[in-house]
């Protein structure tokens, strides 16, 4: 090396470089950095969406197939599972619809009962004038066309408007569940107990008796 190159190289002062990010002095970070910095923070933020974006049309773990892509033995349960399903709701739709007939069913039957207890009250009380009236006419106190007929045939034609109806008659076959046997009459020749005369008569409103009719039964010897 020759005296002049190395005389230049002795008086070269030697070069540094600050790589710090920080300024010193301002305590800012560099215009170099900072641009470095942004792009490396948008570049991330790039990668991490397209990683989202990935993820996202990939389909979830699990997920139904489409019908297309079912088995055939998918398909059958499916549809076995489908038809369980419309039975299962025709049916309760049936109960539903038997129940509720029912119900009304049940409605207006003690809606009937109730109107004819209402009615059989009504008739007791009435009860007293009705057997006043039966005994006047057996005895001829109750003329046709006289006052007291039109009365008692008003009365009787109301509450016969309401189904009431006189039971026991005189030769009918004697029956429990409407006649009460006040007396018994024997009789050798007799097959079954029959009414020989009404002591009182008895009132039936629809199938409801208000009061049995007391009679006199002509039967066998007991």
């Amino acid at each position: 090396m020759s005296d002049k190159n190395k005389d230049h190289d002795d008086n070269q002062e030697p070069v540094i470089r600050d790589k710090r990010r920080v300024d010193p002095e301002t305590g800012d970070i560099r215009a170099a950095d900072s641009a470095a910095a942004d792009e490396s923070a948008a570049a991330e933020a790039a990668d991490a969406a397209d990683e989202s974006a990935d993820a996202g049309e990939q389909p979830a773990a699990g997920a139904d197939k489409a019908p297309d892509e079912l088995s055939e033995e998918d398909q059958r349960l499916l549809e076995e599972a489908s038809r369980d399903l419309v039975a299962e709701m025709r049916d309760q739709m049936l109960r539903a619809q038997a129940e509720l007939v029912n119900f009304r069913t049940r409605v207006e039957r003690d809606r009937v009962a109730n109107r004819e207890s209402v009615i059989a009250d009504v008739v007791r009380s009435m009860l007293p004038a009705l057997d006043d009236l039966d005994r006047a006419d057996k005895h001829g106190d109750i003329i046709e066309g006289s006052p007291l007929a039109l009365v008692a045939q008003k009365i009787n034609s109301s509450f016969e408007r309401f189904g009431l109806r006189k039971i026991g008659e005189k030769g009918e076959a004697f029956d429990p569940a409407f006649h009460e046997a006040v007396v018994h009459l024997n009789d050798p020749d007799a097959t079954e107990n029959t009414i020989a005369d009404v002591i009182e008569p008895g009132y039936i409103l629809g199938e409801r008796v208000v009061r049995a009719a007391k009679v006199a039964v002509s039967g066998p010897t007991e």
